[in-house]
């Protein structure tokens, strides 16, 4: 989970931001990515040895785990930035060009601890690189492989998440803080009897149907 990272200060480098999005497959709600600069050295600082092993993949983790990693990330990164693309924007552009956008938001928008400089190497998770001028790499899986990463992806699957739960205060009716936003049956159920909300994807299959 590391290799990335050690290669990257090898060949230089010494602040490095692993960068992830959440929500690219909902049918409603955001996409939301974030960028995080883990303290310390290639494997991270001595505030971090009590979790540094358990970060991983998001989607691996159990949402009791996510929600306590999370809040160590929180506590102890050296930077996090959260970009966030909402759903018009989404239907504007489409999918891939809005995760890319959120990405690059979250870049710039990287608030550092103090005595902290910013980013001066990226590791992106996918296929794909983002619109940044600095050096950036991108790891197909990267959620998986690099600590970086996997940290950004803890940070923007929560945020996201909790986003959702607000909106399931606007809109009860679908159920947002279940499935936050993924086609389930009973979303789609939902969105077949009410409709589409103001925060569903309309150019998405299984919301454009019921569009008026």
């Amino acid at each position: 989970m590391w290799s990335f990272e050690e290669d990257a200060r090898r060949n230089g480098f010494s602040r490095i931001a692993g960068v992830d999005e959440a929500g690219r497959g909902p049918l409603a709600g955001p996409v939301v990515s974030a960028a995080v600069i883990l303290p310390g050295g290639a494997r991270g600082d001595a505030a971090m040895a009590a979790y540094v092993h358990e970060i991983n993949d998001s989607k691996k983790l159990t949402p009791r785990k996510r929600e306590w990693l999370f809040e160590c990330i929180q506590r102890d990164a050296a930077g996090i930035g959260v970009g966030i693309v909402d759903a018009a924007e989404i239907d504007r552009i489409n999918i891939l060009q809005a995760a890319l956008r959120s990405m690059a938001l979250a870049v710039k928008n990287i608030a550092l601890r103090p005595g902290t400089l910013p980013p001066d190497y990226l590791l992106i998770d996918g296929n794909f690189p983002i619109p940044a001028d600095l050096p950036q790499e991108s790891i197909v899986q990267g959620d998986g492989r690099s600590a970086s990463i996997a940290a950004a992806s803890i940070v923007a699957k929560v945020t996201r998440d909790r986003l959702m739960e607000d909106y399931h205060r606007g809109y009860p009716q679908y159920g947002f803080s279940g499935h936050k936003g993924y086609p389930t049956r009973a979303h789609r159920l939902a969105i077949a009897a009410h409709g589409p909300s103001p925060i569903h994807r309309k150019t998405f299959k299984g919301v454009r149907e019921y569009v008026e």
